[in-house]
């Protein structure tokens, strides 16, 4: 198929422009990046608004945007589910651990964990489990990047796309390289502003063709969907039967819960100056992601009415062309280039973001405190950070070839069941359980991540689905081969309880706890006291 739309010399020229703009801007912020809290917490010096801005541009990933929009368009009802997981969320990150957090780190989420615990052994397992998330969730954005430029540049064979995705990879590697957070921060502000604005562009657009009114472009939507009411009842694509229910329950335990237990958001508390700041941030993310949801209701059943289901589903990208193809329906070439800019950019800053998370937990977390227990220099530690960002790299571009052509908004809720398996029992524990311990803390963590990971690996999602006739591809990640036996394609329902279960009884079988740090840590949680010296002598 030689699908594209636009002309691919003007999406690229505005790729180029954009790239160039990102490029900029870590360039100039790297000239400030002197110490490892530079690096990894920009200095610190965010306040709450810019850093609610920036959580939004690491929250609202090509998932977001393309996904969701996608998912709408084609299921109706039962995609906008996914907006509304994922801003639910935000209320437990709120309400639950954002200032405690900010409260007791310094870096990374094991600086909480470990605070009353064994630090080798917990840091190791945080660490294992912060790589876990951010793989998946950049299987997410490389899968999205090569499905967006197969889009516009008529890249239709796999080994393209694959190049592509290679490209998108050592962009982003260079990124973290060089500009570090505070320069990642910047391009994820700049993206946030961009994205929404672009967003809220093409909803008035297709208001506008509908008379705004929103129950005109529904029928309109469901008109090109041949009459299927189906796109405006629940349960169209999770109600087949119970397995699917199951699904349906999986997949929103996954989103409510997994915010508050992805590293690379945890770790954007970190880069204000006080809890208060900590607070503010999240406020104004919630804000900025809420109207953004809102705005994927019309974008979503606007590509529905505008481009219809079948141009979107035999599209080079899929499910995830809605956006764009909508875009260019709207503006033509010029706005579907802005559009794509705009969407790459996020992918861009997104796995930035999510890079130098990992690379952070792996040299502050393992090298600094296990390797060396503590006793290393600030440049060292950052070098280290630096090269594990390029392995990391490597092994996430490897990952998006193989995970090309599955809708981003459901890869993005499987690093969501991982986070919310593996990190959020202990995170809730080390914050309010009295009696929790350093067994409890690393049975909790492997427990729900080796549940999570070994349910997804023989899940249909990585193999056994049927081919689909449209694509003649299997939906599945690897192609002719069955080896699936968990029937669910979300492990939630079971992984979660599963991180809870094990953090229980390991806190159980064993009497060691430490009362007097767990108060120290108490306080520090609530009030922010001794957090910025600690900060500071690190």
């Amino acid at each position: 198929m030689e699908t594209h739309v636009g002309s691919p010399g003007v999406n690229i020229t505005i790729f180029a422009v954009f790239v160039a703009i990102t490029l900029v801007i870590v360039l100039r912020a790297s000239k400030n990046n002197r110490t490892a809290a530079d690096f990894y917490a920009g200095g610190r010096a965010f306040t709450g608004q810019q850093n609610g801005i920036a959580i939004a541009g690491d929250y609202l990933s090509a998932a977001s945007f393309l996904g969701i929009a996608g998912a709408i368009a084609i299921y109706g009802y039962d995609g906008f589910l996914y907006s509304i997981g994922f801003l639910v969320a935000w209320l437990v990150a709120l309400l639950l651990v954002a200032e405690l957090l900010r409260n007791t780190g310094r870096f990374t989420m094991a600086d909480v964990l470990s605070f009353r615990m064994r630090q080798r052994p917990v840091r190791t397992a945080a660490a294992t489990s912060t790589l876990a998330v951010s793989f998946f969730y950049l299987l997410a954005q490389m899968a999205g990047a090569g499905g967006l430029v197969a889009l516009l540049l008529g890249v239709t064979d796999r080994g393209g796309q694959g190049v592509v995705i290679a490209v998108v990879g050592a962009l982003m590697v260079f990124y973290v390289l060089v500009g570090g957070m505070k320069g990642t921060t910047w391009v994820q502000i700049v993206k946030a502003i961009l994205l929404i604005s672009g967003a809220f562009v093409m909803t008035i657009w297709v208001l506008a063709q509908h008379d705004f009114n929103l129950s005109q472009l529904l029928g309109a939507a469901v008109d090109s969907a041949g009459g299927a009411a189906g796109l405006l009842d629940p349960m169209n694509q999770y109600g087949a039967s119970d397995t699917t229910k199951l699904d349906f329950i999986s997949l929103a335990l996954a989103l409510v819960l997994g915010t508050a237990g992805l590293p690379h958001v945890l770790m954007r508390f970190y880069t204000v100056p006080t809890a208060r700041d900590a607070r503010h941030s999240v406020t104004w993310a919630i804000a900025l992601i809420g109207l953004f949801y809102l705005l994927t209701l019309v974008l979503g059943y606007g590509a529905g009415a505008l481009v219809g289901p079948e141009e979107i589903l035999g599209a080079p990208g899929g499910v995830n062309s809605a956006a764009p193809l909508l875009a260019y329906e709207l503006g033509g070439t010029i706005l579907l280039g802005v559009i794509a800019a705009v969407a790459f950019a996020t992918i861009l800053a997104v796995v930035a973001g999510l890079t130098i998370t990992a690379s952070a937990s792996f040299a502050h977390d393992v090298y600094a405190n296990v390797i060396k227990k503590g006793e290393v220099e600030p440049n060292d530690e950052v070098r280290v950070a630096r090269i594990t960002a390029v392995v990391i790299g490597a092994v996430a571009i490897v990952g998006g070839i193989f995970a090309n052509g599955q809708n981003i908004a459901f890869l993005v809720a499987l690093a969501f069941a991982v986070a919310a398996s593996a990190n959020l029992p202990v995170i809730l524990y080390s914050l309010f359980w009295r009696r929790f311990n350093t067994q409890g803390a690393v049975w909790s963590i492997y427990g729900g991540l080796l549940t999570a990971v070994t349910l997804i690996v023989f899940s249909p999602v990585v193999s056994g689905k049927p081919v689909n006739p449209t694509t003649g591809r299997s939906p599945s990640m690897l192609q002719d081969v069955d080896f699936h036996w968990f029937p669910l394609d979300n492990p939630g329902i079971i992984s979660i309880p599963a991180g809870f279960l094990f953090g229980f009884v390991g806190a159980r079988l064993s009497k060691e706890y430490n009362k007097a740090k767990y108060a120290e840590m108490e306080v520090r949680s609530l009030t922010g006291a001794g957090a910025e010296k600690a900060t500071s002598a690190h």
